[in-house]
């Protein structure tokens, strides 16, 4: 189930609050993020497909198990999503 697109609709950057895009990541960033998150989801493997995007600062927040990581150390840097 994605994510709610009225949710998508009122979330903006935490940093400079700029709009943002979902953009689907490749497989080699999902695999990453699927690691990283995965001692958090202890029950279940964390599912991760998309991301949100800043069209101001290009932070890439990730979404996880359908749920908008919107922590700025948590967010990728831009080299991180186009490789």
């Amino acid at each position: 189930m994605p994510v709610d697109t009225k949710l998508l609709e009122i979330l903006v950057c935490p940093v400079d609050k700029a709009e943002l895009n979902l953009v689907d990541l490749s497989k080699s960033v999902q695999r990453n993020l699927v690691e990283r998150y995965r001692e958090e989801f202890k029950d279940e493997e964390p599912e991760v497909q998309q991301a949100l995007e800043c069209t101001q600062c290009g932070r890439t927040y990730p979404i996880v198990s359908e749920i908008p990581v919107m922590l700025e150390d948590h967010a990728l840097a831009r080299e991180e999503v186009t490789g």
